[in-house]
């Protein structure tokens, strides 16, 4: 497996400056986000984000889209499609393999939005095709609709297609409603990218979304979980998506230090570096 960091670990920092600083700390694979590259393209080009990352040996593995309503029918689908076709088609220039959304939808849910929701994911799922891409679905742990492994295989499962796979967020796993043996369902081969955080000892209640902190510093049991990712083939990224200040308020080069310490410490348990 190779470690990774989201660019939202970085953020205040800027596209340029985050690249840059992850390089010289020894990071080779970084994850892009929206927001990032929005910012950066209001006086740069794609080319030019592009040529940032080839310059400083920077491979990019996946891109993150925030969408409201891409998972299923709902009041900002269309807004959300377009929006979508338009980060296809930026994350494919700059040679990006993989897309994801995450489920943030947060209103009630009925048996009626599950039964559609497959077509919406295969509808996005054509979308990223046409593009090369693989697109994901990341559950989250307050979302009313994806929030666990098991019905994000659910879903997936039953859209059946090519284009459209699981990714599994560590901290919205362990701190969440999945269970460890839920992990066992995985086909091998079938995960196409991870996020990797540690959850803090803290009463759940009190978890939210920046409470994430390094691979090692938490209570999940990260070894284990990767050595079962390990049992279940999967090879790719581990990205270290952070929240707190004290991440994302650093050095880029100082964050990225760390990440690669710590990361590696724990991959190197699993015996999965």
């Amino acid at each position: 497996m190779t470690l990774c960091i989201h660019q939202t670990s970085s953020r205040p920092a800027g596209y340029r400056k985050i690249i840059e600083g992850w390089s010289k700390a020894g990071i080779k694979h970084a994850e892009l986000t929206d927001a990032v590259l929005d910012d950066f393209l209001k006086t740069g080009t794609l080319a030019d984000a592009k040529k940032i990352l080839s310059d400083n040996g920077m491979t990019p593995v996946s891109g993150a889209a925030v969408l409201q309503d891409l998972w299923l029918p709902g009041p900002a689908r269309a807004a959300s499609l377009e929006t979508w076709k338009k980060r296809c088609d930026q994350f494919s220039t700059l040679g990006l393999p993989r897309i994801y959304c995450p489920s943030t939808t947060n209103r009630m849910m009925k048996e009626d939005d599950y039964k559609a929701t497959p077509a919406a994911l295969r509808e996005a799922g054509d979308i990223a095709k046409a593009h090369g891409l693989t697109s994901m679905i990341e559950f989250t742990r307050t979302s009313t609709h994806l929030s666990t492994l098991t019905t994000a295989l659910d879903m997936i499962r039953e859209a059946a297609h090519p284009n459209v796979r699981p990714m599994l967020d560590f901290y919205h796993f362990w701190s969440g409603m999945s269970k460890f043996e839920d992990l066992d369902l995985l086909h091998p081969g079938e995960l196409a990218h991870a996020h990797f955080q540690d959850t803090p000892k803290m009463h759940r209640e009190l978890l939210g979304q920046q409470t994430r902190v390094l691979p090692g510093d938490g209570v999940a049991p990260m070894v284990a979980m990767l050595k079962k990712l390990a049992d279940k083939g999967y090879t790719g990224s581990l990205s270290v998506e952070l929240f707190l200040p004290e991440f994302t308020q650093s050095d880029p080069y100082d964050l990225g230090k760390r990440v690669k310490e710590k990361g590696e410490a724990v991959m190197k348990k699993a015996k999965v570096l």
